[in-house]
């Protein structure tokens, strides 16, 4: 067995065995995980501490790389699950998206969403840091080795808090942050080094427990989703750095267009993009004849419903996730 499938096994079954124990002793008891999903029907958030712990331990075990992206690998997932986890549990008030958590601070409330954003954008220069030098800069021969350290670790701390804030985007539907994530980890598989071993472990938890988010029992919640996309982000930070520029420029300009865009509208819109969104989901549930304010709705924080529309939210996205549901 080679080493990325070794790593692929270990964080598979890491993730279904701590979804399981969890599942079986929900830390502070059921209730406190559970949340209502867009159907109305409750789900556990507990899929993504499984998710978290699955892609850690996987890519700690990974045979290629080295002590210091281990470490790196340890620090992404655990940093970006504690600080999604703490915005699942403890969330309050309305405030959503980088410009909801920032207003609100200019006010002078400091909500959850902030301290997660503050907490992610830490752990992603510390894992940055250590993993060290990245792929083949690419600059030119006469540039200065110490301003391209200090410019490669501003890259990559901002692909790992980036990559951690764009995956939570994605769940809001059941599958949908997952399936976003295997795309991401086949394109980091197919490059050299250390992105195609750093890629397999957080891919191969999440497929683990795919069947669970498909089936609406379960979903990956700010935990799970930061942790996954956290993860996802230091494997691109073995790219070279043209392709890393390019993709900390993809992952701004996705996460600014949530700001006023919907990806539920957007993905709803386009076949081949809904076709792919409903790939093994339940049928959508049909569209009520008339809204009702007791609608059931997707919960911004884990507790506090966001609004009453229908096609509010899966799960809410505060902090550095968020753009919740059509606008």
């Amino acid at each position: 067995m080679t080493g990325g499938a070794r790593a692929a096994a270990a964080a598979a079954v890491s993730a279904r065995l701590a979804y399981r124990l969890l599942a079986a002793r929900p830390p502070g008891g059921s209730a406190t995980w559970t949340r209502t999903n867009h159907r109305g029907e409750p789900v556990t958030l507990l899929e993504g501490p499984a998710v978290a712990l699955g892609g850690v331990v996987g890519g700690a075990l990974a045979a290629g790389p080295g002590r210091r992206e281990r470490l790196a690998m340890i620090i992404a997932g655990v940093g970006a699950a504690a600080f999604g986890g703490y915005d699942d549990l403890a969330a309050s008030g309305p405030s959503k998206g980088f410009r909801g958590h920032l207003g609100a601070l200019a006010r002078g409330e400091l909500t959850t969403g902030a301290v997660k954003l503050a907490g992610i954008g830490a752990t992603g220069l510390a894992a940055a840091l250590a993993a060290g030098p990245a792929g083949p800069a690419g600059g030119s021969a006469g540039s200065s080795p110490r301003l391209g350290t200090v410019a490669d670790a501003v890259i990559n701390a901002g692909l790992i808090a980036g990559g951690a804030n764009l995956a939570n985007l994605f769940d809001l539907r059941p599958g949908r942050a997952i399936k976003v994530s295997i795309g991401a980890g086949a394109l980091l598989a197919a490059a050299p080094g250390r992105s195609r071993q750093a890629a397999v472990a957080p891919v191969a938890a999440a497929v683990a427990l795919l069947p669970e988010d498909l089936g609406e029992r379960a979903m990956l919640g700010d935990a799970g989703a930061n942790a996954l996309g956290a993860m996802l982000g230091l494997a691109a930070t073995g790219l070279p750095r043209a392709a890393r520029i390019a993709a900390l420029a993809g992952i701004a300009g996705l996460t600014a267009a949530s700001e006023v865009v919907s990806f539920t509208r957007v993905i709803e819109r386009t076949g081949p993009l809904r076709w792919l969104d409903m790939l093994g989901r339940r049928p959508a549930p049909a569209p009520p004849a008339a809204a009702s304010a007791t609608t059931p709705a997707d919960t911004a924080d884990g507790s506090t419903p966001l609004s009453a529309r229908p096609e509010a939210a899966r799960t809410r996205q505060s902090g550095a996730g968020h753009a919740v549901g059509p606008r």
